[in-house]
C-alpha cells in the first residue's frame, strides 16, 4: 500500500461550501532529535463532528493532540483551532478548548466534587456559578451518589467520567480526547461512546485519538490514519474501507444445476463445489451489486443466499500501518 496521502473529497454544507473548520492544519511539523514524528500533516475538522485520528503506538497522535491544545508547540506549519491561530492566539485557544488525556487528571485523593469545584474556580466561576455546573455535570455524568467519595474510591468508567465532566466545565466548543476509553471494560466504553454522541448533538466538535478500530468505526465521522509522521489515508470509515482489496460477494446454491450454470458463466468466480458457493471479486458498491443481481435474474438463475462482504478497518488500519516500525516510543 503507498504511503502517500490518499485524498478523500472534503465534507461540504448543502450549498456545495467546504463546512466550517473547527480545527485546520497545514503543513504540521515535529521532531525530536532525529525523529521525525509528524511530517507536514494537513487537517480539516468540520465543526460539530467527531474526528478519529488512528495510528500505531509511536505514530504521533498524542504530539499531535499536545500541539493542537497548546501544550507543545510546533517545529512548523500552520493551524487554527476555533478561528484562532494556534501560535498568535493561544490564550484564546486554550479558552475555547477542553483536553481529556491517556491517564486521568481526577485527583483521587479529594471527592468527585471537590474535583469538579477545583475546576471551576481554575475557570473563574464564581461560587454559586461553580457550584451549579458543578450539580449539573455530576448528575449528567450520573456521579451524583458518588460526589461525595474520595475519587480514588471511583472505577475506571466513573474516573473517566468525572474526568470530562471536569473537561466541560469551561463549557469547551472542542474538545480532544486522548485515547479516553483505554483499561475500561467493554460496558464503561460503550457508556463513553453515548457520552461522547450526546456531546456532539450539543454542538461540541470531538478530536479523538484511539487504539480501538471499533471504536473510530461506530462514533467518527471522519477517520485519519497516521503513520511514519504523514497521513496516510483520510475519509469516513466506508470510504477507507473501500480503499483495501478483498471485498466481495458469496453466491450460494442448493440447486446442482443452477450452480454448475452460474459457476460456468461467471468465469472469474472462486468456486466452492461442496458447499455449491461462488465467490466473485467485490469494492462493495450498489452498482455492482446491482449488476451481479440483474445478471442473476437475466439468466433465470436464482441464487439461495447472497451475501457481500467488505473489508472492516482492521484490515485498513493494517495495510496502511505495515511498514510501520517505530524504533522509539513517541506518542
Amino acid at each position: 500500500m503507498p504511503s502517500s496521502v490518499m485524498p478523500m473529497p472534503m465534507p461540504s454544507q448543502a450549498d456545495g461550501r467546504p463546512s466550517p473548520a473547527a480545527v485546520s492544519a497545514v503543513g504540521l511539523r515535529k521532531s525530536y532529535g532525529d525523529k521525525v514524528v509528524l511530517d507536514g500533516i494537513d487537517l480539516h475538522i468540520p465543526e460539530g463532528s467527531i474526528f478519529a485520528l488512528l495510528g500505531p503506538n509511536g505514530a504521533g497522535k498524542t504530539t499531535a493532540v499536545k500541539i493542537l491544545s497548546t501544550l507543545i508547540t510546533a517545529d512548523g506549519g500552520q493551524a487554527r483551532v476555533a478561528g484562532h491561530d494556534l501560535t498568535a492566539e493561544a490564550q484564546s485557544v486554550r479558552a475555547a478548548i477542553g483536553v481529556t488525556g491517556q491517564f486521568s487528571a481526577v485527583d483521587g485523593l479529594i471527592t468527585g466534587e471537590e474535583n469538579m469545584l477545583l475546576m471551576a474556580d481554575l475557570n473563574h466561576l464564581s461560587k454559586q456559578e461553580g457550584r451549579r455546573v458543578t450539580a449539573e455535570l455530576l448528575e449528567r455524568f450520573d456521579l451524583t451518589e458518588a460526589a461525595k467519595k474520595p475519587a480514588s474510591t471511583y472505577s475506571g468508567g466513573m474516573k473517566r467520567r468525572l474526568d470530562i465532566a471536569m473537561t466541560l466545565v469551561g463549557s469547551p466548543r472542542i474538545i480532544f480526547l486522548d485515547e479516553p476509553t483505554t483499561g475500561l471494560d467493554p460496558r464503561s466504553r460503550h457508556n463513553m461512546w453515548q457520552i461522547i454522541r450526546e456531546l456532539v448533538s450539543d454542538g461540541v466538535t470531538v478530536f479523538l485519538t484511539t487504539q480501538y478500530l471499533e471504536e473510530a468505526d461506530q462514533l467518527a465521522d471522519r477517520i485519519a490514519v497516521l503513520n511514519n509522521g504523514k497521513i496516510a489515508a483520510e475519509g469516513t470509515a466506508e470510504e477507507l474501507k473501500r480503499l483495501i482489496p478483498g471485498g466481495h460477494i458469496r453466491l450460494r446454491f442448493t440447486d446442482p444445476d443452477a450452480y454448475r450454470a452460474a459457476a460456468t458463466a461467471l468465469t472469474g468466480a472462486a468456486r466452492d463445489d461442496e458447499a455449491l458457493a461462488l465467490q466473485l471479486p467485490s469494492n462493495g458498491t450498489q452498482r455492482e451489486l446491482r449488476s451481479v443481481l440483474d445478471w442473476l435474474d437475466s439468466a433465470d438463475i436464482e441464487a439461495d443466499e447472497l451475501t457481500l462482504h467488505t473489508p472492516d478497518l482492521d484490515d485498513v488500519f493494517f495495510a496502511l500501518t505495515a511498514t510501520a516500525q517505530p524504533k522509539e516510543a513517541v506518542r
